[in-house]
């Protein structure tokens, strides 16, 4: 073999234990935790609720960054675009894996390549009025809607956020057409629906529950398959008589493609404890939040499952983004 070609193997092996022995070894550095929504939102503060606990863990500090806009793709981006040494990772959630691919024509990263390492958690879709409302169960809705095709009004956090398209599998399941109203995010969102200005909306009960507790919003029904712990007196959808409705706003940890092996099973192993300590566990559940640790494999498979169904959704609604 030619010396020059020797070197260049000698180098790449060399190379390839450095890379190796560092996964062994990781973390010898601070993290960095993309969050691709703006600080002080339930997703930013879940991130951080997990990450001053899993640090712990970790043995090294892990450093939050809100990377928000354009539907969670500016920051998808930069977790897809960064060195899989397993220094930078982020939240990536039901839009970001499961309904951008469908909502717009082009994105700049694929849901498919991230190297997913677990679930954290899901926010739960609940279907909400103003408490004045007439309306006080899901027929109520239902008889309005037929009685007056197009007059009832939605409010959502925006256009293919996980509100919006809850409201369109009610539609979808229920066959009747009420107006959808986007908002840049769920607090105006429900200040509209506080003040009147819609006739209701699926809230998230991370942004929702502090009204519903104060008694300013009235749930109708969950749109989960069980009844929600925090609201056990509000029916779910399929007690309402709307079978086939389950919507949650969740969400997970990524990474780049091409994470080590190694850095995949601790990081997924020690973000799973963290989610099953009652301390953080308690946290989230006293936010409306649903923990929801999954393997790497059960977080993928999950995520490709929401993928799926959702695309017939989106297409079904004709929704398009740019």
């Amino acid at each position: 073999m030619h010396k020059h070609a020797k070197r260049l193997l000698a180098l790449a092996a060399l190379s390839l234990a450095a890379t190796a022995a560092s996964a062994q070894s990781w973390p010898t550095q601070p993290i960095r935790w993309i969050v691709p929504y703006p600080a002080g939102g339930g997703t930013d503060v879940v991130a951080r609720t997990v990450a001053s606990s899993l640090e712990k863990t970790l043995g090294q500090t892990i450093v939050v960054e809100n990377r928000p806009g354009a539907g969670t793709i500016i920051g998808a981006t930069a977790i897809a675009q960064a060195e899989p040494n397993g220094y930078m990772v982020g939240t990536a959630d039901s839009g970001t894996l499961a309904f951008n691919s469908s909502l717009y024509a082009k994105l700049s990263y694929d849901p498919a390549k991230f190297t997913y390492i677990g679930g954290i958690a899901k926010f739960p879709l609940l279907l909400a009025v103003n408490v004045n409302s007439p309306f006080k169960t899901v027929d109520d809705v239902l008889a309005a809607a037929k009685k007056e095709p197009g007059k009832l009004t939605a409010s959502s956090a925006g256009p293919g956020s996980p509100h919006h398209l809850a409201l369109e599998l009610f539609k979808q399941r229920t066959g009747v057409n009420v107006l959808h109203v986007p908002y840049k995010g769920a607090a105006p969102a429900i200040q509209d629906l506080l003040g009147g200005q819609v006739d209701m909306m699926f809230i998230d009960l991370g942004s929702g529950l502090p009204n519903v507790k104060a008694g300013k919003l009235r749930v109708l029904a969950a749109a989960t398959p069980e009844r929600v712990s925090v609201l056990p007196d509000t029916p779910t959808m399929a007690e309402q008589g709307v079978a086939n409705f389950t919507a949650y706003a969740w969400q997970g940890l990524v990474g780049p493609a091409g994470l080590p092996e190694s850095v995949v099973k601790k990081l997924s192993a020690d973000l799973d404890a963290t989610l099953k300590t009652p301390a953080v566990s308690q946290k989230m559940l006293d936010m409306g939040v649903i923990p929801m640790p999954m393997s790497a494999q059960d977080f993928k498979a999950y995520s490709e499952q929401e993928r799926s169904a959702w695309a017939d959704v989106i297409k079904k609604a004709n929704i398009k983004l740019e």
